[in-house]
């Protein structure tokens, strides 16, 4: 068996290379603010900080908010009048419930759109209409359908999005950087 020397010195030298990593030649604080607020918009602009999924090899991801994305936000006005269901902006879907108007409560509809790409352009969208007809709110059929309205509707999301990316042209957008500075 060791004695508690032994284990002791083994120990030191197990961990004497932990303890010397992180002595080093230390920051110059000249370069780096006083401002604590300044120190991390400088770190970030520099890609520094501690990230755990970069740590144990996952991928950094980019999050970018849904309001900034003019066909996410089309989508969403266009359908606006409808309860929805499930909508993720990571996962690119959104998902209403079953809608009626009051003239045929027999006929509901469901809208699901899928954003293949966040560029406006045509084949940016695929949107699929239910039709769900009942007779006495049993005996449900349910069909894709509304070839017209889902042509009607794509035109109508392209196109507000079409504006609101001019919008954001027009008025100097200035993505968020950051802090600011006072």
């Amino acid at each position: 068996m060791f004695s508690k020397n032994i284990l002791k010195l083994i120990v030191f030298i197990t961990f004497l290379p932990l303890l010397l990593s992180s002595c080093g030649s230390g920051a110059d604080a000249r370069k780096f603010p006083p401002n604590p607020e300044l120190r991390v918009k400088k770190n970030m602009e520099e890609g520094r900080g501690f990230r755990l999924s970069e740590t144990f090899g996952g991928k950094s991801t980019t999050y970018e908010f849904a309001s900034s994305n003019e066909l996410w936000r089309a989508s969403l006005d266009a359908i606006d009048f409808m309860p929805l269901t499930s909508v993720n902006y990571s996962g690119g879907v959104i998902i209403t419930d079953w809608y009626s108007n009051d003239q045929n409560s027999n006929e509901n509809v469901k809208i699901s759109i899928r954003f293949l790409t966040n560029e406006i352009r045509s084949d940016a969208l695929d949107i699929k209409i239910f039709k769900k007809i009942c007779e006495n709110n049993f005996n449900c059929k349910i069909s894709e359908g509304y070839d017209e309205l889902k042509l009607e509707l794509k035109k109508k999301i392209l196109k507000t999005a079409k504006i609101y990316e001019t919008q954001k042209e027009n008025k100097d957008f200035k993505p968020y950087t950051g802090l600011k500075t006072k």
